[in-house]
C-alpha cells in the first residue's frame, strides 16, 4: 500500500487538483469516499473543522479520565495539541471490567486519531478527537473532511517534496485500486470495486 500511495503522489498536478495520467485525469469524488467510508452524506450535516477544540469537560465523559487529568496530560508537540495514545489504552481495562459502550467509545476514538486524522506518532490529535465527538453526538458525516485532508496533504507535499501522505491512506488506496485495476461490470461503490480486485488477485 505504501509503496502504491507514493507512487500516486508522482501524478498529483496541484493547479488541476487531480492526478494526471498521459491523456487522462482522475480525482477522488465525495460521491466515491460516500462509499469507502461506509458513510452516506445523504441529509447528514458535514463535520468541519470550527478551529476550536472542543472541551476538557466533553472529552472526560468518553475516555473515563478526569480533566484536571487530561490538562496534565496534554501535549503540544510542533504546534499539534493532543493526547498521548498510551494513556488512551486502558480501553482494554474497560472491556475487563464489561464497561462495553465506554471501550467501544475509546476504541473509535483510537481509530479516529491513528487512521482517519493521524498527525503526529503516539499522539490523539485534539481535531480527531472533534471530529469524533462530532460524528458520534451530532451524527455529523466526515466524508467532506477526510477528503479535504487528502487534498491538503496532496498540496502540502507539492509544496514541500518532504511531507507525508499520513490522513487515511486506507481509504485512497481503496480509491486507487478501484480505478486502476479494470475488472467486468465495474461496480458503482470504489469498496465492492476493490474487494472484488482483491478476490480476483488471489484466484489468481
Amino acid at each position: 500500500m505504501v509503496e502504491a500511495i507514493a507512487s500516486l503522489t508522482q501524478y498529483y498536478d496541484q493547479s488541476l487538483r487531480c492526478f494526471t495520467f498521459g491523456d487522462f485525469q482522475l480525482a477522488p469524488a465525495i460521491e466515491e469516499f460516500e462509499g469507502i467510508l461506509e458513510c452516506l452524506l445523504g441529509g447528514r450535516k458535514p463535520y468541519l473543522f470550527s478551529r476550536f477544540y472542543c472541551s476538557m469537560e466533553r472529552i472526560s465523559k468518553v475516555v473515563k479520565i478526569s480533566e484536571q487529568e487530561l490538562d496534565r496530560l496534554k501535549q503540544n508537540r510542533n504546534g499539534v495539541v493532543g493526547i498521548p495514545r498510551n494513556c488512551l489504552e486502558k480501553a482494554k481495562a474497560l472491556a475487563d471490567q464489561g464497561e462495553w459502550t465506554s471501550f467501544i467509545d475509546i476504541l473509535a476514538l483510537l481509530v479516529f486519531g491513528t487512521v482517519l486524522f493521524p498527525n503526529v506518532d503516539g499522539l490523539v490529535n485534539l481535531a480527531a478527537i472533534d471530529a469524533f465527538l462530532a460524528y458520534h453526538h451530532s451524527k455529523e458525516s466526515l466524508v467532506i473532511a477526510v477528503l479535504a485532508n487528502e487534498y491538503d496533504t496532496f498540496n502540502l507535499r507539492c509544496e514541500k517534496s518532504i511531507a507525508r501522505i499520513v490522513y487515511c491512506t486506507p481509504a485512497l488506496y481503496v480509491w486507487l485500486v478501484s480505478h486502476i485495476f479494470c475488472h467486468e461490470g465495474r461496480p458503482v461503490c470504489p469498496l465492492q470495486g476493490h474487494r472484488m480486485c482483491a478476490e480476483k488477485g488471489k484466484a489468481n
